[in-house]
């Protein structure tokens, strides 16, 4: 059983949670209920439905008696960088985070990573997580990740082993910064974005959460990211060529590294 931490009323903030979905309807259940869970209580979701074609929106509304809980389904297909920034503007708390709709949390996540913001003064946060598949509905855990404890722009640009689901900002370093509309890795831009504004993100060093690895997702087209990678680095991180070139190596090295050739 896990043993509650002591935070006292006024050092416990509202934490937004944002969850962008299509179409994950096989996992959904699992990322809201890991939300619904937390030790940590002062949070609210948003559940943005991106015109699912599944049986996604009807999953959602069983959450529908929480009162901590805003969900909205789109009349057409958005994208995820659109889902995500319209949580970010009708949201008002004063730390935001992101769950994938096909990731979980551990139960503690929100309370320990909040208390580790809060105690050392920290604008970004993030942590290690479990990358994780299924075969034949049995789950097969991958060792857990062992990212380094701080990243800045030029570190991060060479190992972006932040994962989005494990990542909490402060509301006051967003700023005018969005996730851009883009076909792939719009996460690795805004997160590049926010590094380009002189922001440092912090490492809680403990298992938070659990990735899922899909056959078929978006972050599994490797050569495409590849493709948007070198794209994103000439385009809006300005990277000349051989900047950008060790990007993408570095990258891929770190990749393999924590999911293997999967």
């Amino acid at each position: 059983m896990n043993k509650k931490l002591s935070l006292d009323e006024n050092s416990q903030p509202t934490v937004d949670v944002i969850l962008p979905n299509y179409n994950k309807a096989e996992f959904i259940e699992a990322a809201i209920e890991s939300v619904t869970m937390q030790t940590y209580n002062n949070w609210q979701m948003y559940i943005i439905d991106d015109c699912s074609k599944d049986d996604s929106w009807s999953i959602i509304k069983k959450f529908s008696n929480f009162d901590n809980i805003t969900q909205i389904k789109l009349a057409k297909n958005m994208g995820p960088s659109f889902c995500r920034n319209y949580a970010m503007r009708i949201s008002k708390s004063k730390y935001i985070s992101f769950i994938d709709s096909d990731d979980t949390w551990e139960v503690f996540k929100l309370e320990k990573q909040i208390k580790f913001m809060v105690k050392n003064n920290f604008n970004f946060t993030y942590s290690d997580y479990i990358p994780f598949f299924e075969i034949n509905g049995k789950k097969k855990f991958k060792t857990k990740t062992n990212i380094r404890s701080f990243f800045e722009f030029n570190s991060f640009i060479k190992n972006s082993s932040i994962n989005t689901s494990t990542m909490i900002i402060k509301r006051t370093i967003l700023k005018t910064h969005r996730f851009k509309k883009i076909k792939l890795m719009e996460d690795y831009l805004f997160k590049c974005q926010l590094f380009k504004d002189n922001n440092i993100a912090r490492k809680f060093d403990e298992n938070l959460a659990s990735y899922r690895i899909l056959n078929k997702s978006r972050s599994s087209q490797k050569i495409k990211n590849i493709f948007w990678l070198w794209h994103i680095n000439k385009n809006y991180n300005k990277l000349n060529f051989l900047r950008n070139f060790m990007s993408i190596v570095c990258i891929c090295i770190n990749s393999i590294k924590k999911y293997g050739f999967k």
